[in-house]
């Protein structure tokens, strides 16, 4: 089968980008042959998520029609597109041959994408995408106040939203994003719910001597960043010791939060940004990978990445976490709705007086992240692919 990948970013650091080049290998090795068509120049030394040989096709160099013309004339049989910002690209893609669309965030379904609110408190989002969508995102801030943004945001959102129905399949990661999109008026037996897989590759070592907490990912308000900082200082008063806690990553709110970790006392080192070999690194020195999203994640990768490294997670109950964490067997759920520092240091408190109870949940982790393999995954798109492009092969 000749498959057409489509995503508007090629070369960039992201989940998206790693996937891609995960699953286009993975599914050149099945006998298919891949291409990839792109919206964004490929800069000077980064790699391409294709494998070698592939055809690329790059917009920004060729112009929309020029490189949509090459990419059908390459004879595809069926389209799969990932994140793509010109909607006519999509539209396009449909209209010439079955397109699988992989939704890897809440495309179509929220106006800023995020799916929470942030006022007075954040606090996730369940409402479907519709007009009553503007007034709430002003009242309730769920984004970006930029004049003119929110409405943009609408239209381009709505515009998604209304072409579900020509999509031949939705592919989600998670159960939670596949009742998002039918709630959103996405057709049923057209929502697949294919789980993700680590990308990081590595072995468990030994568990740290002392109790230690990593946060991993963008330092942005909805990933609670600074709720988890009061949780630790709590838990940190309970147990009568600090808890050592490391901060990977960057974002708007990295100077708030080294503020309020400075003002509560917390033994917080903030490294920034960290390549593969620094994660590994990362998650070998930690007890327990926190995960105090207060949007409802889409999946939550770094928790089965985490789980590659033996290390369990504490997380919110909130989105696709529950995809990949089972509670008492690799880490714990904290409800969330909302989410709180106290009982997100409650957690804590329990993984640090329990180190019998920690290292179970160490093997259950890494049982985790290798029963949500690649091939795993691989195989379940494979079927969906195939499902979405027979009716025009057999014509």
């Amino acid at each position: 089968m000749r498959i057409l990948f489509a995503n508007d970013g090629i070369g960039d650091a992201g989940g998206v980008q790693n996937y891609l080049g995960a699953v286009m290998p993975a599914l050149a090795k099945r006998g298919h042959q891949v291409a990839l068509l792109h919206l964004d120049r490929l800069r000077p030394g980064a790699p391409s998520p294709a494998p070698a040989g592939a055809p690329h096709w790059g917009m920004a160099e060729m112009g929309m029609d020029a490189a949509l013309f090459a990419a059908l004339a390459w004879g595809p049989d069926l389209a799969f597109v990932h994140n793509m910002r010109p909607l006519e690209v999509d539209r396009r893609l449909c209209a010439a041959v079955p397109t699988v669309k992989f939704m890897h965030g809440y495309f179509g379904t929220c106006v800023s994408g995020q799916k929470a609110h942030l006022f007075p408190r954040p606090q996730a989002c369940g409402k479907p995408l519709g007009p009553g969508c503007i007034p709430i995102y002003a009242t309730r801030r769920c984004g970006r106040m930029r004049p003119g943004y929110v409405a943009e945001g609408y239209r381009w959102a709505h515009e998604q939203n209304g072409m579900f129905g020509g999509y031949a399949s939705l592919v989600t990661a998670s159960r939670h994003m596949r009742a998002e999109y039918l709630r959103n008026g996405a057709a049923p037996g057209r929502v697949h719910a294919i789980p993700l897989f680590p990308t990081l590759s590595g072995q468990p070592t030994d568990p740290p001597p002392e109790f230690r907490v990593l946060f991993l990912g963008r330092m942005t308000a909805i990933k609670g960043g600074d709720v988890l900082i009061r949780a630790v200082a709590d838990a940190s008063a309970r147990l009568g010791r600090p808890i050592p806690l490391t901060l990977a990553g960057d974002g708007p709110q990295r100077a708030e939060w080294e503020r309020l970790a400075s003002r509560l006392g917390v033994a917080a080192e903030f490294v920034g940004w960290v390549d593969d070999d620094g994660r590994a690194a990362l998650f070998h020195a930690a007890s327990v990978l926190a995960v105090p999203s207060v949007w409802p994640e889409p999946f939550g990768l770094v928790g089965l990445e985490a789980g590659v490294f033996g290390v369990p997670s504490i997380a919110f109950d909130v989105g696709g976490i529950r995809d990949w964490l089972t509670p008492a067997v690799n880490g714990w759920l904290v409800p969330g709705a909302p989410p709180s520092a106290r009982a997100m240091a409650d957690a804590l408190v329990h993984a640090a007086r329990n180190p019998e109870l920690l290292a179970r949940m160490r093997t259950g982790a890494r049982e985790a992240a290798e029963r949500m393999s690649l091939v795993r995954h691989v195989q379940a798109l494979e079927r969906v692919l195939v499902s979405a492009a027979a009716p025009a092969m057999a014509g």
